[in-house]
């Protein structure tokens, strides 16, 4: 699995921002080596393994699929590429980190989640809440019943925009929309800690070509609890998420999904303040995440307990129900229709 050196060897698709952010946090890993890129443009693999130093780069994903000194690959291509790019790594035997959402529908996940258990190859979504410490210390203590009874979870996501309708955030082949890229988060936030929901209804305001500018759900469990999240690409938000239980609230005043500080209230105590330890790095660190795909690949496993595949298919599951209930459909997911296909997308309401 890993070079003589005892570091597991990296590949990186795709040479966007988020694939120059997770690469700058892997260098500077003592246990991990970036050993080759893979672009669809040899120069922009070119250009991003000098930026690195990184020893080999591929003009065609399939390259760093079959380069078997490889031990895991992180997909960070947009999401309406992750089935293949992700796939195309499985069926090469290499591990995969693919970033979220998993892949544009549940069907393509499930297709991936089967090609992985089928090949007994290692698959993680790279959902980085799920890995942070902060954001594992309160799901500890909700699981320690430090609010009682779960019965409310509210959380919102939204950036200010404008983006041109050009942007891949508005391009419907592209996956595009807030729901997707955003709502990820709230919607794993909520399920994170109250598991797949029961019940699921939803608004959207949706743009000229099709996709949701915003979007607002209602998540409710057979327990009675509710989740409110939010979306937004026309609006920046605080990032804000609570928790809300019998006995007592958790507020996380912004960037739940990688929070400096939360609050514990509770009756007849003081709010305690939980901050971030500096040990841990910067607050948008990805350094978590690689860890726990390191631990996971010594560890011989072939799935995370952090970041489960059947939790991922669960979220995928949800984010499916509400684009079907704000009428937001991409190309090629009509029935019989062949995948990568245009179709026609959903117009405004």
């Amino acid at each position: 699995m890993t070079d003589t050196a005892g570091k597991v060897r990296w590949g990186v698709l795709a040479t966007g921002g988020i694939a120059a952010a997770f690469t700058a946090d892997l260098v500077d890993l003592p246990d991990a080596e970036v050993v080759a890129v893979a672009s669809r443009s040899q120069a922009s693999a070119d250009a991003f393994a000098e930026r690195f130093g990184i020893d080999r780069a591929y003009g065609d994903w399939a390259a760093l699929a079959a380069d078997a000194e490889v031990d895991v690959v992180y997909v960070a291509t947009p999401h309406s590429a992750h089935r293949v790019a992700a796939g195309m790594c499985l069926e090469g035997g290499r591990a995969v980190l693919c970033e979220k959402p998993f892949t544009l529908n549940v069907r393509e996940a499930e297709e991936l989640v089967a090609l992985a258990r089928g090949r007994g190859v290692f698959l993680m979504e790279a959902m980085w809440m799920y890995c942070n410490p902060q954001v594992r210390r309160l799901k500890a203590l909700v699981e320690d019943g430090a609010v009682g009874e779960v019965r409310t979870v509210q959380a919102d996501f939204g950036l200010e925009g404008p983006f041109p309708p050009a942007h891949r955030l508005r391009d419907p082949a592209q996956g595009g929309g807030a729901l997707l890229d955003l709502g990820v988060y709230p919607v794993s936030f909520a399920q994170l800690l109250l598991g797949e929901p029961s019940d699921i209804a939803a608004r959207a305001v949706l743009s000229d070509e099709g996709v949701d500018l915003q979007t607002g759900a209602v998540l409710s469990w057979e327990s009675g609890a509710l989740a409110s999240v939010h979306c937004s690409i026309v609006g920046g938000t605080a990032g804000m998420a609570s928790i809300t239980g019998s006995r007592g609230r958790i507020d996380i005043p912004d960037g739940f999904f990688h929070p400096e500080t939360f609050v514990l209230h509770r009756d007849g105590r003081d709010p305690e303040v939980f901050a971030a330890d500096p040990a841990d790095g910067p607050r948008n660190s990805y350094r978590h995440q690689a860890r726990e795909v390191t631990r996971a690949l010594r560890a011989g496993e072939t799935e995370s307990p952090l970041v489960p595949l059947d939790g991922t298919l669960a979220v995928m599951r949800t984010l499916d129900a509400i684009r079907e209930r704000v009428g937001v459909r991409y190309p090629g997911e009509n029935e019989g229709e062949d995948r990568g296909e245009p179709v026609a997308v959903a117009t405004p309401a």
